[in-house]
């Protein structure tokens, strides 16, 4: 007789990276696993892994992936929202449009997610709502503020979520990796505009961000440990790397020492001395 797997799982955003490694990873070991990607048909599957069509930015796509998830194994336990992209540039550099694309996919894509297995979950008494955030969801990120920002609205939304849920036997864990060698950092979108007062400080934090990306995490580190927040102890935020010290520093130091330390990190100049914000 077959083994039954020991999870359902749904993860986002499968076909490469962080997403794809994950799939690969909870496959091998046991738990039936499929992979929401927007192009099944051209994607290659991950190994053991089930693909099904999502595009979190559509909200009956959600909702179809969902169904046909259930339909196919009966049931939702973990869901993991791994979907997402990147942009790099000055904030005021950035369109309107590139903002809501980018909230768009990271944050209401994962609401939608998270509205289309709950009704399943509550009734089950059961479940894991697993997102992937990042450092960028504790500390600031100059020149990449608009996606730092939807970091930080996911880890608001998932600890907020977290509580309403868990008298139902649901839990919400957030995933905080450092850089990561994947595409979503390597292939960031840039902003549209490009002002020139901007230049020479992008120009080096872009420096900094290429440096660690390509020094980063490989993205079965952070598998790694998505593996452990749904098959051990329960804890909701799993910093990953070097992001686990920054998240300690960044609670326990005041604002005057962590700021010249995240300046001097992003290759930024020295605040003015003396600066302070018009008076009327």
């Amino acid at each position: 007789m077959t083994k039954e797997p020991r999870r359902v799982i749904l993860i986002t955003g499968a076909s490469s990276g962080i997403g794809r490694a994950t799939a690969e990873l909870l496959a091998a070991g046991g738990h039936r696993v499929f992979g929401g990607v927007r192009a099944p048909a051209t994607t290659r599957p991950p190994a053991g892994v089930e693909l099904v069509p999502l595009d979190v930015r559509d909200e009956a796509s959600a909702k179809a992936c969902v169904d046909e998830v259930r339909s196919r194994a009966g049931r939702i336990d973990v869901l993991i929202n791994n979907a997402g992209v990147n942009l790099v540039g000055a904030v005021e550099e950035t369109s309107i449009s590139q903002a809501q694309v980018l909230f768009d996919t990271n944050v209401i894509g994962v609401l939608r997610m998270v509205q289309a297995v709950l009704p399943d979950m509550r009734r089950q008494g059961a479940g894991l709502i697993v997102s992937i955030s990042s450092i960028l969801g504790f500390i600031p990120a100059p020149y990449m503020g608009v996606y730092a920002s939807t970091k930080h609205a996911l880890e608001g939304l998932s600890e907020s979520l977290d509580h309403e849920v868990r008298a139902f036997g649901i839990r919400v864990v957030l995933i905080e990796p450092h850089y990561a060698r994947t595409n979503l950092d390597a292939s960031a979108a840039q902003a549209e505009a490009r002002i020139d007062a901007y230049a020479p400080q992008r120009q080096r934090t872009a420096a900094v961000i290429t440096r660690e990306t390509s020094a980063g995490l490989e993205p079965r580190r952070v598998a790694q440990e998505i593996l452990r927040a749904i098959e051990g102890r329960y804890r909701m935020r799993r910093p990953v790397g070097q992001a686990a010290p920054l998240s300690w520093l960044r609670r326990l130091l005041p604002a005057r020492l962590f700021d010249p330390s995240l300046r001097k990190a992003f290759g930024l100049d020295p605040s003015r001395k003396g600066a302070t914000y018009p008076r009327a």
